[in-house]
C-alpha cells in the first residue's frame, strides 16, 4: 500500500508467505513451520487486481473520471486466512498448525498404500459419506466401535482411526484406493510422483505433453497448453532456445542493426557469447 510503516518495502511473494500467515498454519503441530516453494500470493492477488480495475473502469463509464488504485498484496492475502483471523477477533483463539487434518473432514489425510512412498489422500465429510468409506473397506469390526459412531467421536480418536486405515490401504494401490472410494461417492485422489503425472491417462488423452527436440539435451517432454481455443489452438514451435542463440536475428531483423554493426559489438563482447 501507499501508506503505513510498510509503505516503502516491496511486495515478494515468498515474504508474503510469512507475512501473511501462510507459513503459521503450514506443517505439522509438533514441529516448525513449513514455508512453500513458490510465492503463494501471487497466484490469487492478480484476482483481486482484476476486480479492482474492473470496478475503476465502472466508475470511468459512469462519471468520465479516473482514480488511483492502491492495493496490497498482503491486505489481499489476508482474505484467505480469514476462518482462523475470525476465530481470534470472536474468541480470541489462536489456531496453529494441523498437519493434514481439517476441523470440517475425519478421516482427512493421506494414506499409505501398496509400493514405494505411494501414497492416497482421502476426505470425510459427511455420515453418508463415512458409510460409504466402511463399506469399500468391507466394513471391519472396528468400524462398529463406539468411539467412531459420531463426527466428534472420530475427531477425538483421529490418531487410532488414521492406523486403522492405514492397514486397510497399504495393501492396495493408491490408484486403488482412489477409483473405489470415488465410486462410494467419498473424496479421494493419488498423492502424485513426477512419474505419476507423467504418465497420467488424462493428461496422455489431452495431449498434454509435447515431445521436443532440444540441440542440447535430445528429446524431451514440454508442458502443453492448459487452455485449448477452439480456433486457434495451441502447437509446439520449438524448444526453449539456446544461450545467444537468437540474438543475432534479434538484433538484424527487429533492431535493424547491420551486419557490421552487429559483428563489432560481437567482437567487442557486448553480447557476452
Amino acid at each position: 500500500g501507499q501508506t503505513g510503516p510498510f509503505s516503502r518495502l516491496g511486495g515478494l511473494g515468498l515474504q508474503l508467505n510469512a507475512l501473511g500467515g501462510f507459513v503459521h498454519f503450514t506443517g505439522w503441530p509438533d514441529r516448525d513451520p513449513l514455508s512453500f516453494m513458490f510465492a503463494y500470493p501471487d497466484y490469487f492477488v492478480p484476482h483481486f487486481a482484476v476486480a479492482t480495475v474492473a470496478a475503476a473502469l465502472d466508475y470511468r463509464r459512469r462519471t468520465g473520471k479516473g482514480q488511483m488504485i492502491d492495493l496490497a498484496q498482503n491486505e489481499a492475502a489476508f482474505q484467505f486466512i480469514a476462518p482462523y483471523l475470525l476465530e481470534y477477533g470472536a474468541n480470541g483463539q489462536e489456531s496453529t498448525r494441523c498437519g493434514n487434518r481439517d476441523p470440517y473432514a475425519v478421516p482427512h489425510n493421506a494414506y499409505p498404500c501398496r509400493g514405494d512412498d505411494s501414497w492416497c489422500a482421502i476426505a470425510v465429510f459427511t455420515e453418508g459419506e463415512w458409510q460409504g468409506f466402511c463399506g469399500v473397506m468391507g466394513n471391519p469390526a472396528w468400524t462398529k466401535d463406539a468411539r467412531f459412531a459420531t463426527f466428534s467421536g472420530r475427531q477425538e480418536s483421529e490418531e487410532e482411526l488414521d492406523r486403522l486405515i492405514g492397514r486397510w490401504t497399504v495393501d492396495h494401490t493408491a490408484g486403488e484406493v482412489m477409483a473405489l472410494m470415488q465410486a462410494a461417492g467419498v473424496a479421494a485422489g493419488v498423492v502424485k510422483k513426477a512419474g505419476d503425472i507423467r504418465n497420467d491417462p488424462q493428461l496422455q488423452a489431452a495431449n498434454f505433453f509435447w515431445v521436443m527436440n532440444h540441440p542440447e539435451i535430445g528429446e524431451y517432454p514440454h508442458l502443453g497448453q492448459p487452455s485449448t481455443l477452439s480456433k486457434t489452438p495451441a502447437r509446439p514451435r520449438m524448444p526453449a532456445p539456446r544461450l545467444g542463440e537468437h540474438t543475432e536475428y534479434v538484433c538484424k531483423e527487429f533492431l535493424g542493426m547491420s551486419g557490421a554493426e552487429f559483428d563489432r559489438l560481437l567482437v567487442a563482447g557486448a553480447f557476452g557469447l
